[in-house]
C-alpha cells in the first residue's frame, strides 16, 4: 500500500506555488475532466493562450478575481508510490497565519522561488516557519527557470542564498530543484532543458522522502477529551461497571498492563483496558483515538493527560516558547490571554516579550511587543499547570495556541522552548537564551 505524505506549499508571492500545484494534479492525471473543462473556459474568459492550472487550486472567488491565494486549499492526488496530502498556502504577507496553519501538520514543505528575484523576506520567513515547526523534509523549487533561458550561473546564484539561509536556520538537508511549474520541466517529468541538472523531479523527490517516524520510538503520550460512562451509570451510580477515557494518541505506543502517570495530578496507575469502535485491542499507538481503562478509579477529566510513567513532562505554571504571532493587535508585556495546549486551556498572563527574531541576521533582536507577522521569544505564567514537553522532542506536547480571552480569536501559534537553537550551530544559542 502507497504511503501517505502530508505536504504544504509556501514562499512569496507571485512565485507560481499555485501554478505549481496545477501542474502536479494535472501531470499526475489528478484532474476530473468537468474540473479541466470549467479552468480552460476560465482561462479563456481572461484572454489567455493556455489553461491557467493555477485556478485548481485558487477555489475562492476572491482567489480568482484578484489573482491571489488567500486560504489554505487542501487537494488530494496519489501516484503508484504514494499518497499526497497536499496544502497550498498563501505567499502574501498578511495571510502567514495560514501558512503557519498549513505547514504545522506536515511531513514537507515546498518552497517556491522566482530566479529572478531570489530570496525575499516572506521567503526567509516561511523558511524560518518551517524549522521552528520542525517540518522534516523541506525542498525549495527555484521556478520560472525558462524566463531565463534555463541559465544554470543564475540558478546556481539563487541555489547559494537558499543553501546560506538554511544553514543559518540550522535546516540539516534542503533539497533544491530547478523548475518551470508553468511550462513542467522538472516537475513531474524530468527535463531536457537542464542538462546541467542531474537530479530528480519535484514528484520524484516526493515520492523518494522517508516516510515519518515510527510511533513506538516515542514515549507515549495521550491528552483526554471526553470522560466516558455509560448512560446506566448516570442515572444509577451503582452501575459503574465501565468507565474510560477517550482520545487521540499524540505519541507513541500504548499496552494493556503499561503503567501510565496522569497529569497534572501526578497519581500513577496500570492501563487495564484499551477499547476502540471496532473493539479491545491488546496494544495501540499515535494517531490512533481510543478508550483507555485504568487498573484504579482516578480522578480524570478533560484536558488531563496520560503519559508514559517513565520519563513523564513535569507540570508547569511558567511556560517560556517562540511564538507566530499571526494577530493585527500588538502583544505586550501584561497582556491576559489563554492558551491551548493539547485539549486543556488555561488562563495566562505574558510576563514578558524577549525579543523578535531578524529575518535577515536570524538573531533574537530585543523588543518590548511583538506585532503581526513578528516571530518572538515570551514568558508566559499560567494560571493552572500545564504538561507541557520542549517541541523539539515532541512536536504535539510541545506545541500551543494563545487565543484572545474575549473573543476566541486565535493570536498566536507557539512552540514550547526555541526549535531554532537545537537546529542553529552550537554559537549561535546564546543570541536565543532568556
Amino acid at each position: 500500500m502507497a504511503t501517505l505524505l502530508r505536504l504544504a506549499t509556501a514562499g512569496s508571492v507571485d512565485d507560481g506555488k499555485s501554478t505549481l500545484v496545477g501542474r502536479l494534479l494535472h501531470d499526475t492525471k489528478s484532474v476530473l475532466a468537468d474540473q479541466m473543462d470549467a479552468v480552460e473556459r476560465v482561462s479563456r474568459d481572461r484572454g489567455l493562450a493556455t489553461a491557467d492550472l493555477a485556478l485548481l487550486t485558487d477555489g475562492l472567488r476572491a482567489e480568482r478575481e484578484q489573482g491571489i491565494t488567500i486560504d489554505v486549499a487542501y487537494r488530494y492526488f496519489a501516484t503508484a508510490a504514494r499518497s499526497f496530502i497536499l496544502a497550498d498556502c498563501p505567499g502574501h504577507v498578511q495571510y502567514t497565519r495560514n501558512t503557519v496553519t498549513g505547514a504545522s501538520t506536515a511531513d514537507a514543505v515546498l518552497v517556491l522561488v522566482d530566479v529572478r528575484k531570489g530570496v525575499l523576506e516572506q521567503t526567509r520567513r516561511h523558511l524560518a516557519v518551517a524549522a521552528l515547526l520542525r517540518v522534516p523534509h523541506v525542498l525549495v523549487a527555484v521556478n520560472k527557470i525558462d524566463l531565463v533561458d534555463f541559465d544554470e550561473a543564475v540558478c546556481a546564484g539563487v541555489v547559494k542564498e537558499i543553501d546560506d539561509l538554511a544553514a543559518g536556520l540550522g535546516l540539516p538537508d534542503v533539497r533544491t530543484v530547478p523548475v518551470s511549474a508553468l511550462a513542467g520541466d522538472n516537475v513531474v517529468d524530468r527535463s531536457t532543458r537542464t542538462p546541467w541538472y542531474d537530479g530528480p523531479s519535484v514528484l520524484e523527490l516526493l515520492e523518494q522522502l522517508p516516510s515519518a517516524d515510527d510511533p513506538r520510538a516515542e514515549l507515549f503520550r495521550m491528552p483526554v477529551q471526553l470522560a466516558l460512562r455509560p448512560q446506566a451509570a448516570a442515572r444509577d451510580p451503582r452501575h459503574t461497571d465501565y468507565r474510560g477515557y477517550a482520545g487521540q494518541i499524540a505519541a507513541g505506543v500504548v499496552r494493556v498492563g503499561d503503567r501510565v502517570v496522569v497529569l497534572p495530578s501526578g497519581v500513577h496507575t496500570t492501563v487495564a483496558g484499551i477499547d476502540t469502535a471496532d473493539g479491545e485491542l491488546d496494544e495501540a499507538f499515535a494517531p490512533r483515538s481510543v478508550s483507555l481503562r485504568l487498573a484504579d478509579d482516578v480522578d480524570i477529566s478533560r484536558g488531563d493527560l496520560i503519559a508514559a510513567a517513565q520519563d513523564a513532562p513535569i507540570p508547569t505554571n511558567d511556560l517560556q516558547g517562540t511564538i507566530c504571532w499571526l494577530y493585527d493587535r500588538d502583544l505586550v508585556p501584561g497582556a491576559r490571554v489563554l492558551v491551548k495546549h493539547t485539549t486543556r486551556t488555561v488562563q495566562a498572563v505574558v510576563k514578558d516579550v524577549v525579543g523578535r527574531l531578524d529575518l535577515d541576521s536570524l538573531d533574537l533582536q530585543p523588543a518590548e511587543r511583538l506585532q503581526l507577522n513578528d516571530i518572538g521569544r515570551v514568558q508566559l505564567r499560567l494560571a493552572s499547570p500545564l504538561a507541557v514537553e520542549e517541541y523539539v522532542d515532541h512536536r504535539r506536547t510541545g506545541a500551543f495556541l494563545v487565543i484572545d480571552a474575549h473573543d476566541g480569536a486565535t493570536l498566536a501559534a507557539g512552540m514550547v522552548g526555541d526549535p531554532l537553537v537545537a537546529r542553529c550551530p552550537r554559537d549561535r544559542a546564546s543570541l536565543y537564551s532568556i
